[in-house]
């Protein structure tokens, strides 16, 4: 294929071996931020010792879970690694990975059972790089009326990255996908923690895996994965919550029936009602795995209760993304949703990416103000006005509310 690209060659160069240290004590808390949960405010640390990492909220120690502070999402488009946020279902993960000896097996309804090494994926295809939010499905889990169990997240369990790797459908052709194939199902190096509790797995239907968009990546914003984030190989589905992602990939099976794993019929699964919407305690309601994302704004530089004079302009600037395609539009209101303007949009790096946007505006009174955000999709999907709510707080998209004060 002659010369490798840049990002090989410093692939190659770094990944001899990676080593990580997961143990945590309380020598991690350096400060505390405070995040606005409904109803049971809740204190958090900031941390900066898990390696690979900078300063991330502290949701859980084991497993990981580590979230991306609002404020690192207004310095670009692309969530930079070190601030990426991390989310573990079990605490038993490799600590160390010798890619020497890392193998990615294909196996299943093929005709040829494989076992790839890193340098025969990186050398001998195809290399194809992709924009793509990666959002976890609980996103914002913690603002949910009433509240539900499960990692109490703001809005940061999210983050944009540029990855670059080979196309699931050129491995898959190279193992060669037998007739009456069904699913494709991805395993990782993490397992659980207990001998009866379910390996972490995760399927797409064979149309999907082969569409030529879902990609396994080795490299992140130019860098190579860090270990939180799935180092040496993530599986990546563009336009899909993250529970699909599966870190440290080293198993492809092909399936000729449906997966009845638990992830993919217990957990994960959502209300088949419009916005994933139900009432509480409602019951008897068909449910069905959690798959495309839908759109979000945020505003990224004016926090809750921020001050501003009146009758001085001021500018507005944010993120949104269109969920499973591009960002049409994104309108802004100084009033609490009153009237609406839209605002300019920045550089479009692709349908799955963030998009930048930013608008001025002006409060004309003293006193309490409203700023809200809503994206509008190229499919024509709009944010809504009114919260969602299911028994596993997925799906958040309400439109952002921000409380400001004009003195």
């Amino acid at each position: 294929m002659g010369a490798m690209s840049l990002s090989r060659r410093r692939f190659l160069a770094q990944a001899g071996f990676a080593g990580l240290s997961l143990s945590a004590t309380q020598a991690w808390a350096q400060a505390i931020v405070r995040l606005p949960l409904a109803s049971d405010p809740r204190d958090r640390p900031i941390t900066s010792e898990f390696p690979q990492k900078g300063a991330l909220i502290l949701q859980r120690t084991r497993p990981p879970l580590l979230e991306t502070p609002l404020e690192v999402f207004d310095q670009g488009v692309f969530t930079p690694n070190d601030r990426f946020y991390v989310r573990w279902h079990w605490a038993d993960i490799p600590t160390e990975i010798d890619v020497g000896t890392f193998r990615l097996a294909v196996r299943g309804h093929v005709n040829k059972v494989l076992s790839l090494s890193l340098n025969e994926i990186i050398r001998n295809l195809p290399q194809v790089e992709l924009n793509a939010v990666n959002q976890c499905s609980g996103n914002s889990r913690g603002l949910f009326q009433p509240r539900v169990a499960g990692a109490q997240w703001a809005n940061g369990a999210m983050g944009n990255a540029k990855w670059t790797g080979v196309r699931l459908k050129d491995v898959l052709d190279l193992a060669g996908v037998k007739a009456g194939a069904v699913q494709v199902r991805f395993n990782g190096l993490d397992e659980p923690v207990v001998p009866e509790a379910p390996d972490f797995m995760k399927s797409l239907d064979i149309d999907l895996a082969r569409n030529g968009e879902v990609m396994i990546a080795y490299t992140m914003n130019g860098e190579q994965l860090p270990l939180l984030n799935g180092f040496p190989l993530r599986l990546i589905v563009p336009g899909w919550y993250s529970t699909y992602w599966v870190k440290m990939l080293n198993d492809i099976e092909v399936l000729d029936k449906p997966d009845d794993n638990y992830w993919m019929t217990t957990a994960y699964t959502i209300p088949d009602t419009p916005y994933a919407n139900i009432k509480p305690g409602q019951t008897g309601v068909k449910m069905v795995p959690i798959s495309r994302m839908v759109p979000r704004s945020f505003i990224t530089n004016i926090a809750d209760g921020a001050s501003f004079p009146a009758g001085v302009k001021t500018l507005a600037r944010g993120i949104a993304m269109g969920g499973d395609t591009g960002v049409a539009k994104v309108d802004f209101s100084a009033d609490g949703g009153k009237s609406w303007q839209a605002t300019r949009l920045g550089t479009d790096y692709g349908k799955y990416s963030f998009r930048q946007w930013e608008t001025d505006f002006t409060l004309p009174e003293r006193g309490a103000h409203s700023l809200m955000v809503r994206c509008t999709n190229s499919a024509n999907v709009a944010q809504p006005s009114v919260p969602n709510w299911n028994g596993s707080g997925f799906m958040r998209n309400v439109i952002e509310t921000t409380p400001v004060t004009a003195t």
